[in-house]
C-alpha cells in the first residue's frame, strides 16, 4: 500500500531537483555564450563574469518564476545600494588615490551600511556585498586606468546580464510556475494525509497490539513527507504573489492556504499522539461492532473530502469544500459514537483521538475553531475578497524594505559583517594584489543572517571550494583542445552540486561554493594557466574564511551552548506564563474569548522560543569543544522534545476549552455553574505544574552549585533553611522520594476528580435538556482538556528528570536536588 505512493514522492523530488538545475545550466550557458562568443561592445560591459555566475545562483536555484521576478528585484535593490553609493565615493576620491586601507575602509564602511537594516533581503546583501567588493578592490588594483563612472557601470551590467538570464532560464522551454509546483505538492500532500489517516484509523481500531504498532509506524514515516510538503508549500506562497498579477487564475488567491495544511497536520498529530500514549486501547468507547464500522466510514469519508477538497486554494473559498451528501448526518453519527456513560480515567487517550479526528473534520469542511475564531492553522487574518491584501503586500515587499530597524544585536552583527568583509579584502590584496577580491568574495557571497555555526560552514565552504576548483582544473586539462566548447563541462557540475546542496554533509553553503568555484576557472578566459589560478583561488578562499573565523570568535565570545541554556530558560518561563492562562475566567463575557487569546498569544511566543532553542541546539551540537565542558546533547534533546510536546497540549487545550465555551452558549446551563466546577480543578493543576515549571527555571539558571554556595554565604551567614519555600504537594516534581507507580496512582486521582466535576456539568446538560450532540460534544471537549491536562504533568516529570541530568552534568561532584537548589536560590532573593 506504502510502496507506490513512495515511489511516486521520489520521483518527483527528483524531478523537481533535475528541472532546477537543468534551469540554472541554462542560465550559466547564457552568460557564458554572452562573455565567451558575444558582440565585443557586449564583452566589454560584462567585465565581471564571476558576478553573472554568483547572482545567478543566488537567485535561481531551487526557484520558480515569481522567485527569480522577486529576485530580480533584489538584485536591482542590490544595485542601488551598492554601485550607486560606490561611484560617487570613487568620483570624489579618485581611484588613482586608493590605497589598501582605504580601500579596505571604503569596503568595510559600504558594508556596514548595507547589513544593517534588518528588512533588507539576505539575496540583496548578498549581491550588493559581492558589488561593493568588485568595484573597490578592482578600483585599487587598476589605478589611474579604473574609470570612476565605467567601472562600476560595468559591475552594474554583470549583475543584471546574471539576472536577465535567470529569467530567461526559468521561461524556456516553458515557465516554472510557483502555482504550478504548489498545487503539485497540495495534491501530494493530500494524498499523504490521507493514507496517514488511514493508518491512523486502522491502529486505533486494531484489535492486536501488533496490528496496532506497525499501522503507527507507518503513519509516523508519513508524517516526515508532510512535514517537508507542507514546509516547501510555505516557502512557495510569496513567489505566488509575485506572479499572481500576470495570471488571471490567480485573482482568488489567499494567503491562508499554509494555514489550512498546518491545520490539517496538526489534527494528525494530535492523533499519532493519542496513540502513542496509550496502544491499547479501551473498548468501552467503541462499545460494538456498529460503532467501529461507522468510524471506519467516517474515516473514509474524511478521506474523500481531503482528496476531493481543492486544497490548493484557500478554506475561505468556497469552491474548495466539495458538497458531499449526507456530511450534516455523517456530523451527528460522529457525536452518536459517545456511550451515555460517563467516560473513565482510561477513555481519555480514545476520547482525544476522536476530538482530533473531530478538529480534522471541521478544518476540511471550514469550520472555524472557536478558540480563535479561524483555522486551526493560526491564521493570522481572515482571506480578503480577491486578495487584494495579499496583493499590496506582495508589490510593497521591496518598499518595506527600506525602513532601518536599529538595535544593539544588528549593530554588532553589522560591525561583525564589515570587519570580516573588511579584513579579508585587506589580506587577500597583501597576498596577491591581482587576485585580492576573491577573498572578500568569498565572505559577501556566503554571508549568514545572523548566528551560525561558524567552524562547520566554514569547513563545508572550503571544502566545496576545493571540490569546484579541483573539478574547473580537471575540466579545463580535458577540453584544452576544445576551449570553445569548455564551459559545457560545468553542466553536469551544476546538476551533481544541486544534489550536494541538499545534502547533510554540504548542505546550501557547500553546494554554492562548489558551483560557483567550477563555474569561475570554467566560464573564464585570460586568466592565466587554470592550475595556478586554482592555487591562488584556494588561498584566498583560505584568507577569506579566516577572516570570518577570526573576527566570530573576538566579537562573538558567547558560545552556543551557552545561548542554548538562557533560550532554555526563557522558554520556561514562557511555559509558566502559558499554565497561569489556562482558565475559564471572562472567557463567557465576551464572544472574542480574551482569556483564551491571551492563551494563544503566550502559545505562539513560547512556539518561537522552542524554535529558538532548537536552532541553538541544532549549532551547539556542532561547535568545537575546546577547553570547555562538551555539549549535552542527548540531554538537550529530550527537554526540547518534552517542551514540544508540551507547546502541543496547549494547543489542543486552548481549542478543547473554546469548544466548551461554545457549547455552554448554546444551552440554557448559567456559565457560572460550570466555571465553578471546572475552574477548581483547572487551579490545582495550575499551582502543581506552575510551581514545578518556576523551580525549574530557578534550577537551570545558576552557573554552578559552587557558585550558588558561595554567594549564599557571602549574603546570607545563617541557617540556609530560613528562606526556604513551601515544599509543592502532590506527584514526584522536585521530590525523589515517590516512586513513578505512586505518581501515575496520584495523576489519575487528579484526572478523576476533573473527570467527577466534568460528569457534574453533563448532569446539567441533561437537567436543562440539551440536544444529544451538545452534551456528546461537551463530554469530548471536556475529555481531551483532561487528557491535556495529563500529558503536561507526564511531560513536567520528563523534564524534571531531563533537568536533573543536565545540572548533574554541570556539577559533576555535587549530589542534585532540585528542591534543595530551589529553597537556596528562594533564600537569596528573599
Amino acid at each position: 500500500m506504502l510502496t507506490q505512493p513512495a515511489s511516486d514522492r521520489t520521483r518527483t523530488i527528483w524531478r523537481s531537483r533535475l528541472g532546477s538545475a537543468l534551469r540554472t545550466s541554462l542560465a550559466c550557458t547564457i552568460v557564458a555564450c554572452a562573455t565567451l562568443y558575444g558582440p565585443v561592445a557586449l564583452q566589454r560591459q560584462i567585465s565581471f563574469p564571476a558576478l553573472c555566475y554568483v547572482t545567478i545562483i543566488l537567485i535561481v536555484t531551487n526557484a520558480t518564476l515569481g522567485d527569480t521576478l522577486r529576485g530580480c528585484c533584489y538584485a536591482l535593490y542590490a544595485t542601488i545600494l551598492g554601485v550607486l553609493p560606490a561611484i560617487l565615493c570613487l568620483w570624489a576620491i579618485g581611484p588613482a588615490r586608493l590605497s589598501a586601507i582605504t580601500m579596505s575602509l571604503a569596503v568595510a564602511l559600504s558594508a556596514f551600511v548595507i547589513v544593517l537594516p534588518e528588512s533588507t533581503h539576505l539575496i540583496t546583501k548578498r549581491i550588493a556585498l559581492a558589488q561593493v567588493v568588485l568595484v573597490y578592490v578592482v578600483a585599487y588594483i587598476n589605478g589611474v586606468h579604473t574609470g570612476a563612472i565605467t567601472h562600476p557601470v560595468h559591475v552594474a551590467a554583470s549583475t543584471a546580464i546574471g539576472a536577465l538570464a535567470s529569467v530567461v532560464a526559468l521561461l524556456l522551454p516553458y515557465p516554472r510556475l510557483a502555482c504550478h509546483e504548489v498545487r503539485k505538492k497540495c495534491k501530494l500532500f493530500a494524498e499523504t494525509a490521507s493514507e496517514r489517516l488511514n493508518h491512523l484509523v486502522h491502529a486505533f481500531c486494531a484489535d492486536e497490539k501488533t496490528s496496532t504498532l506497525a499501522s503507527l509506524s507507518q503513519a509516523k514515516s508519513l508524517s516526515k513527507t508532510e512535514a517537508k510538503l507542507l514546509q516547501s508549500i510555505k516557502l512557495k506562497q510569496e513567489s505566488m504573489q509575485w506572479e499572481r498579477p500576470r495570471i488571471s487564475f490567480f485573482q482568488h488567491h489567499c494567503t491562508s492556504r499554509g494555514d489550512r495544511l498546518q491545520g490539517i497536520e496538526i489534527s494528525l498529530r494530535g492523533m499519532e499522539i493519542a496513540l502513542t500514549s496509550c496502544p491499547s486501547f479501551s473498548v468501552k468507547v467503541l462499545a460494538d461492532e456498529e460503532h467501529k464500522s461507522f468510524l471506519h466510514a467516517l474515516q473514509k469519508h474524511v478521506s474523500l473530502t481531503l482528496k476531493r477538497a481543492n486544497l490548493y486554494l484557500p478554506s475561505c473559498d468556497s469552491s474548495t469544500t466539495p458538497e458531499i451528501k449526507g456530511s450534516e448526518a455523517v456530523d451527528d453519527k460522529f457525536m452518536q459514537i459517545l456511550q451515555v456513560v460517563f467516560p473513565t480515567y482510561k477513555d481519555l487517550p480514545s476520547l482525544f483521538f476522536l476530538f482530533c479526528l473531530k478538529l480534522l473534520h471541521n478544518e476540511l469542511t471550514g469550520t472555524p475553531t472557536p478558540s480563535n475564531g479561524i483555522s486551526l492553522g493560526n491564521s493570522s487574518a481572515p482571506c480578503t475578497q480577491y486578495g487584494t491584501r495579499s496583493s499590496k503586500q506582495s508589490w510593497g515587499a521591496i518598499l518595506s524594505h527600506w525602513p532601518v530597524k536599529i538595535g544593539k544585536r544588528r549593530l554588532i552583527l553589522a560591525f561583525k559583517r564589515a570587519l570580516s568583509l573588511g579584513l579579508s579584502v585587506l589580506f587577500g590584496t597583501m597576498f596577491s594584489k591581482e587576485d585580492g577580491y576573491w577573498s572578500g568574495l568569498t565572505v559577501a557571497v556566503g554571508m549568514a543572517w545572523g548566528r551560525e555555526a561558524t567552524f562547520k560552514v566554514a569547513n563545508v565552504k572550503a571544502q566545496g571550494t576545493v571540490l569546484g576548483t579541483v573539478y574547473g582544473v580537471l575540466g579545463c586539462f580535458i577540453f584544452q583542445r576544445f576551449e570553445d566548447i569548455r564551459f559545457l563541462s560545468f553542466l553536469p557540475w551544476i546538476i551533481f552540486t544541486s544534489f550536494l546542496g541538499r545534502s547533510r554533509m554540504y548542505g546550501q553553503a557547500g553546494g554554492i561554493s562548489a558551483v560557483i568555484a567550477a563555474l569561475i576557472i570554467l566560464g573564464r578566459k585570460n586568466y592565466g594557466p587554470p592550475s595556478a589560478f586554482a592555487i591562488v583561488r584556494i588561498m584566498e578562499t583560505f584568507i577569506g574564511l579566516s577572516c570570518s573565523i577570526m573576527v566570530e570568535l573576538l566579537l562573538q565570545p558567547t558560545r552556543a551552548v551557552t545561548l542554548a541554556k538562557v533560550e532554555f530558560c526563557r522558554s520556561l518561563g514562557t511555559l509558566h506564563d502559558c499554565i497561569q492562562c489556562i482558565s475559564f475566567s471572562s472567557s463567557h463575557t465576551n464572544d472574542d474569548y480574551p482569556c483564551l487569546q491571551e492563551l494563544n498569544e503566550k502559545q505562539k511566543k513560547l512556539t518561537t522560543h522552542v524554535t529558538e532553542l532548537a536552532n541553538f541546539i541544532a549549532e551547539a551540537e556542532v561547535e568545537p569543544n575546546f577547553w570547555f565542558l562538551p555539549f549535552h546533547s542527548i540531554c538537550y534533546g529530550k527537554l526540547l522534545k518534552s517542551l514540544s510536546k508540551m507547546v502541543d497540549f496547549l494547543l489542543f487545550g486552548s481549542h478543547a476549552m473554546g469548544f466548551i465555551v461554545q457549547a455552554s452558549q448554546r444551552c440554557r446551563v448559567p456559565w457560572k455553574e460550570i466555571q465553578e466546577h471546572i475552574d477548581e480543578d483547572l487551579q490545582l493543576f495550575k499551582d502543581k505544574i506552575g510551581c514545578a515549571i518556576k523551580c525549574f527555571e530557578q534550577a537551570t539558571s545558576i552557573k554552578s552549585l559552587a557558585a550558588l554556595e558561595k554567594e549564599l554565604w557571602k549574603n546570607i551567614p545563617r541557617d540556609l533553611e530560613f528562606g526556604k519555600s513551601p515544599k509543592p504537594d502532590g506527584f514526584r516534581v522536585l521530590d525523589a522520594d515517590t516512586d513513578e507507580d505512586e505518581d501515575e496512582d496520584k495523576v489519575e486521582e487528579m484526572l478523576t476528580s476533573f473527570l467527577q466535576h466534568s460528569r457534574e456539568i453533563i448532569d446539567k446538560f441533561h437537567a436543562a435538556e440539551a440536544e444529544e450532540g451538545l452534551k456528546s460534544q461537551m463530554i469530548l471537549c471536556l475529555s481531551a482538556l483532561g487528557f491535556c491536562l495529563g500529558g503536561l504533568i507526564k511531560e513536567t516529570r520528563e523534564m524534571e528528570n531531563g533537568i536533573r541530568e543536565l545540572v548533574q552534568w554541570e556539577n559533576p561532584s555535587s549530589r542534585i536536588n532540585l528542591y534543595e537548589i530551589s529553597c537556596k536560590i528562594h533564600a537569596l532573593n528573599t
